[in-house]
């Protein structure tokens, strides 16, 4: 068989993650190869905001699948936007890594640990209006590059810590890097967050094979929170958190909405119980409830000025 091909951004982190897929896809019998290539998101550093387009680091190895210049995209599920083209297809979530943030710096430090004005630096709003919500008296800064680049912004002593996501962490095999977890209490992640994304063409028989790495829990925990971000309007830029869980017969979703500076913030939290209707169903239904509850406290006018 022709080998499927894998497209990829360039990055440690984006490689692994395609070479991650690749060994799966090889257990199941599927040949593949890497086509690297370099996204907008790579070139621009410029701090990302509610201003810019969502699917920075996206849309390149979308555009690879739809003009044919590779059969399979591996995304960060939190990067890729809500709004599904029609030509392509989400057709796998493999199971997830932790969820989890972490504090980097040179040693551990809790987020408390921090003197008053540190310089924190985080590309994310959602990671960014958190930590102001919590230590309104840092100087939470943005910071672009990959994994490797923000490191060494902290080694040279332009930040006193940086906020990265644990799995990152881990795929890297960065293990014995000095850092401290957020739990889920204090920062909730990103919708997607940890998950990964395969998408293939819609009409590409040849690649149905993929779906055989789909995890149903992760790929209903997503379904949960990417559809309240959708029903939300808020892109992957916008300050809005959101986790969810399976636990036995149940679904739970997590969801927060703040504004910009932090200093109003929505939670809601609701479960549905999953044995009356498919999983994904009640995802979809979750999701709805959550944002319907969410945009009647006021949610869309803390999400409208953050853009």
């Amino acid at each position: 068989m022709t080998p499927l091909r894998i497209a990829t951004r360039k990055s440690p982190l984006a490689l692994w993650q395609a070479e991650y897929v690749a060994e799966c896809l090889k257990r199941v019998g599927i040949a593949t190869e890497l086509i690297p290539m370099v996204s907008s998101g790579d070139t621009d550093m410029r701090p990302i905001d509610g201003t810019r387009q969502v699917g920075l680091f996206t849309k390149r190895i979308q555009q690879a699948l739809l003009e044919n210049e590779a059969d399979i995209a591996v995304h960060s599920l939190k990067d890729l936007p809500t709004e599904q083209n029609a030509s392509l297809t989400l057709a796998a979530v493999p199971e997830r890594e932790t969820v989890l943030d972490s504090l980097v710096a040179k040693t551990s430090l809790k987020l408390d640990d921090l003197p008053p004005q540190a310089r924190v630096g985080t590309g994310s709003q959602r990671r960014a209006a958190q930590l102001r919500n919590r230590r309104p008296d840092l100087n939470v800064m943005p910071i672009r590059g990959n994994v490797q680049t923000r490191l060494g912004k902290l080694d040279d002593g332009e930040f006193d810590a940086i906020m990265l996501a644990e799995a990152g962490i881990l795929r890297l095999e960065m293990q014995d890097l000095p850092r401290t977890q957020f739990p889920i209490e204090q920062m909730l992640p990103a919708p997607g967050q940890g998950a990964l994304g395969i998408e293939i063409r819609t009409d590409d028989k040849a690649c149905e094979g993929v779906r055989a790495l789909d995890h149903l829990s992760t790929r209903a925990a997503v379904t949960a929170e990417r559809k309240l971000l959708s029903l939300l309007h808020g892109g992957c830029l916008a300050p809005i958190a959101a986790l969810s869980r399976v636990t036995g017969d149940t679904l739970q979703l997590k969801a927060t909405v703040l504004s910009q500076d932090g200093t109003q913030r929505l939670d809601e939290t609701l479960e549905l119980n999953t044995a009356s209707q498919s999983i994904l169903e009640t995802a979809e239904q979750l999701a709805q409830l959550a944002a319907t509850a969410l945009l009647k406290r006021g949610a869309a006018d803390l999400i409208n000025a953050a853009r």
